[in-house]
């Protein structure tokens, strides 16, 4: 089958490399490694996800929902803020639920079932994350609480929850445990769990993934606790691409655009946020001599949908692929329809070598979000 375009693919291979080294990670060191679905929601390919993991967590009632239907488990569930309206259904269908401040614990405590395990969100106050934008660790940051805010442990609180990492090492993670451990180390010794939250790219390569055991075998023996990491990107690591096509090539104060049939900021929204330049399968993000810049512009309506130059071997044309690396986690979650622009498929290169058409996208999807 022709893969359609714009087209995102996952190469399940690839996918179940990544699953038996988190696999791996979590028998070695004896944790428990659960899907983020902020970071991956593919739930086409959780048949093969649960061969390896058993849980997963949720940050609203959608990602609840999408756990309990598809991941066939109760969700560990962390969310910013509850809504009153929403978080009986919520809790009815967690395992865990975590509070991001004092207050929503007040609130809801009540309302908690005795069966379900409850965390504190606290902020540790370090992170390696450079990009303010996407770092939760500042003082003043409305993720987590603080430990001037949080002297003892409220009753029936068991665990203790952080998030501060971005694709990192575990040498990061060494780091925001000795920081958690100087600010919450009596608090510690109080609870059942800790879950360290997503941001361990344990499937990067040169990941050193012995240290990472190490790290959490002696955290949990001298904590006593049981460990829960969230990662997200981990699992869709360089598992797939998004394929696009060339509609047109503009050349204006002699700067060649060649505009494609995606967007950055429909489909690939952390290229303008973050910002950060995809790898290309056919193309280069750095300047090779004898060979021709294009910039690359989506096809929205938006000035600022595009990056700044990418190299090819020969001028682009029309009817010319544009294959964009590493496409699946962190971006496919956060597509739009802006513009009306054309959302682009979903397929699966199997292990078998087959494609696998998931879905396709048309003009009821873009109707439906509106109204």
């Amino acid at each position: 089958m022709k893969i359609p375009s714009p087209c995102f693919v996952l190469d399940e291979k690839k996918l179940i490399q990544n699953l038996k080294l988190i696999d791996d990670v979590q028998k070695r060191a004896e944790i428990e490694i659960i899907l983020a679905f902020k970071g991956f929601s593919m739930w086409s390919a959780f048949p093969v996800v649960r061969r390896y993991v058993k849980g997963a967590t949720a940050s609203s009632l959608n990602e609840v929902r999408l756990c309990n239907e598809e991941m066939g488990v109760k969700s560990h569930t962390y969310c910013v803020a509850y809504d009153e309206n929403e978080f009986d259904e919520i809790v009815a269908n967690s395992s865990h639920i975590t509070f991001n401040s004092l207050n929503q614990y007040h609130q809801f405590i009540d309302r908690v079932p005795k069966d379900v395990s409850i965390g504190l969100r606290v902020n540790p106050e370090w992170s390696d994350v450079e990009t303010n934008l996407y770092n939760p660790s500042s003082p003043i940051s409305r993720l987590g609480i603080s430990s001037k805010n949080l002297q003892k442990l409220p009753d029936r609180v068991e665990g203790l929850h952080f998030h501060v990492l971005c694709e990192s090492d575990s040498f990061a993670l060494e780091k925001v445990l000795e920081s958690l451990e100087s600010k919450f180390g009596s608090l510690l010794r109080q609870v059942k769990w800790v879950n360290m939250g997503g941001g361990h790219l344990m499937t990067k390569k040169g990941y050193d993934t012995n240290h990472l055991v190490d790290l959490l075998t002696s955290f949990k023996k001298k904590h006593d606790v049981d460990v829960i990491l969230e990662p997200g990107s981990a699992f869709a690591w360089q598992t797939g691409d998004l394929h696009t096509t060339v509609l047109d090539v503009v050349e204006n104060g002699g700067k060649r655009t060649a505009i494609f049939d995606g967007s950055f900021t429909c489909h690939m929204p952390d290229c303008l946020e973050m910002p950060y330049r995809p790898k290309l399968e056919n193309g280069s993000d750095v300047e090779v001599g004898g060979w021709h810049p294009h910039r690359l512009g989506g096809v929205s309506c938006l000035a600022g949908d595009f990056l700044d130059e990418y190299w090819f071997e020969k001028p682009l044309s029309a009817g010319d692929s544009i294959i964009f690396k590493d496409m699946i986690h962190y971006t496919m979650v956060k597509t739009s329809t802006f513009n009306g622009v054309k959302h682009p498929s979903i397929a699966i290169k199997r292990e078998s070598g087959d494609l696998d058409l998931i879905k396709e996208f048309g003009y009821l999807d873009f109707k439906n979000r509106l109204s």
